[in-house]
């Protein structure tokens, strides 16, 4: 009998896990693409004439990434849609002359899950324990207004009780399951959007596990913003950016603003649909170097966010690795295959890496608390492996201080059991 149910709602990936008792159990989702317990944050819409007129063929995780990549130009695909959680400039997308606002994105994107998920989805929960960011991404992110629509989003399915835990605080209450001994524990979350901080001292009292918040911090950087820089300085450059359109008798370089949305791919498809975008191709005709600003408009009419995305991953990850990676991207043609070097992919993401360590100053400094004063340090998340993100942690910590691991499980994880606690109320945060 699940009690709890916990939701991590991840910029890139999502996870529900259950608590009964003692126990927790990831949810597993049987969909058209397969079975995994671990689903992205994508949706795909599509019209389907055998479920009528105005009817559209929905789905979410891996079954949206197959279906638009199977139906080309048919299917509208979004990705990532918590970073719009806490922006207040989105207001909804229109998907099929139809606008759908965060609230009704996030309704749509768990009722798939839910249905996915089939008799695994418990109909008992007593509570359900949401993560959210220390500090959510996008300029200006308003959490009162992310907290709003997540309650929204959740309020739709019924759940008797709705809760909120800072997501570093839930991976260090899974981590700390396995402590052999009390600890000031130090958790560095890495998401697709934020970089979120937790300093937590745990300790056993009469056999049940006690936790002091000692101080949180957060940034709104993490491993989408290095793919970015990825594009911004393999890709956009071969697209336009740094070239020049004739304005009656002057010469004015194309603006940098439409190559900031393409290099967000999660965002590509918000943008194919707007007014900026239709002001790109008008520019095509004045342009001193057309063809690369038809390329640039290619690229987007095809919807290659997706595909872009997968290789500039793909040479992150081998880049973790080793000290030069290829970039292989066949839609932009001759210039779609090169190398990149570890060092010059370091250059590009120097600001995000102060911005990241200038986060974990903040906590430490906020909390008066000294490097030594830690007992363990738990990295979790994917960026996590990048090794000029893991020398701010070496450079300052003993390396038998630090682990890593559940990468994708230890948030959800946390979330349940926190979800199954009397003193729930000491974890939670508005």
């Amino acid at each position: 009998m699940a009690q709890a149910l916990g939701l991590d709602f991840g910029t890139t990936n999502t996870v529900l896990a259950t608590a009964d008792g003692k126990t927790t159990h990831s949810m597993g989702f049987t969909s058209s693409a397969g079975e995994s317990d671990s689903m992205r944050t994508a949706l795909s819409f599509m019209k389907d004439g055998k479920l009528g007129a105005s009817a559209l063929k929905v789905e979410a995780g891996h079954a949206a990434i197959r279906q638009f990549i199977d139906n080309p130009g048919d299917c509208r695909f979004l990705q990532s849609i918590k970073t719009f959680a806490a922006s207040a400039l989105f207001q909804g997308t229109l998907i099929y002359a139809k606008r759908h606002s965060f609230e009704d994105l996030m309704e749509v994107f768990i009722r798939r899950l839910s249905n996915y998920a089939g008799s695994n989805w418990p109909s008992d929960v007593a509570r359900i324990v949401t993560g959210r960011p220390v500090h959510f991404a996008g300029a200006s992110p308003d959490p009162v207004l992310a907290t709003q629509r997540y309650n929204e989003a959740l309020s739709r399915f019924g759940f008797p009780e709705v809760h909120y835990v800072y997501e570093p605080v839930a991976a260090a209450f899974y981590f700390a399951q396995n402590l052999k001994a009390d600890a000031t524990v130090l958790v560095a979350d890495f998401g697709g959007g934020t970089t979120d901080y937790s300093l937590i001292r745990f300790e056993t009292v009469a056999g049940q596990l006690k936790a002091t918040p000692i101080g949180h911090s957060g940034v709104g950087i993490a491993g989408d913003h290095f793919d970015a820089r990825i594009i911004d300085n393999v890709v956009a450059p071969e697209i336009g950016k740094g070239s020049h359109f004739k304005s009656f008798d002057k010469i004015l370089e194309v603006p940098t603003n439409y190559y900031s949305s393409f290099s967000r791919w999660n965002q590509l498809s918000i943008f194919k649909t707007s007014r900026e975008y239709e002001d790109l191709k008008k520019l095509v005709r004045t342009a001193l170097e057309p063809e690369k600003l038809e390329l640039f408009i290619d690229l987007v009419d095809h919807d290659e966010g997706y595909p872009l995305y997968q290789a500039v991953s793909a040479t992150k990850m081998a880049l973790s690795a080793a000290d030069e990676a290829e970039f292989n991207f066949s839609p932009l043609g001759r210039a779609g295959k090169r190398m990149v070097a570890r060092a010059d992919f370091e250059s590009w993401i120097s600001d995000d890496l102060a911005r990241i360590e200038g986060a974990l100053d903040d906590v430490l400094q906020k909390s008066n608390t000294e490097a030594s004063a830690i007992d363990k340090v738990f990295l979790t998340g994917g960026t996590s492996f990048v090794p000029a993100v893991r020398r701010i942690f070496t450079e300052r910590f003993d390396t038998d201080r630090i682990e890593t691991g559940g990468e994708m499980l230890s948030i959800a994880h946390g979330l349940a059991l926190i979800g199954e606690r009397d003193d729930i109320a000491q974890w939670t945060v508005q």
